[in-house]
């Protein structure tokens, strides 16, 4: 099977955000914003498994659509979380 760049990328992302929110609920105790950007975060990969097994392609194509969707989601929650100082 061909190694798929998105897929890897997405499950690397994934794994960053979780160790995102772990460090922003122990250590910063932020828990409000921080469960939205692991909502958000952890759903792009997940969008992305579900279009890589989509039934046809207008079923992969709406998944695909819906990480996007999430992706920039994630990075409002970035900006903001920035913004606010929690992360730098």
């Amino acid at each position: 099977m061909k190694e798929n760049i998105i897929q890897i990328k997405s499950y690397d992302f994934a794994i960053r955000i979780v160790e995102l929110y772990k460090f922003l609920s122990e250590e910063k105790k932020e828990f409000i914003l921080s469960k939205q950007l692991l909502r958000s975060g952890t759903s792009i990969g997940a969008n992305i498994e579900e279009a890589i097994g989509g039934q046809s392609r207008k079923d992969f194509f709406a998944k695909l659509s819906i990480s996007y969707k999430e992706a920039r989601e994630t990075h409002y929650w970035i900006r903001l979380l920035t913004d606010m100082n929690y992360l730098t």
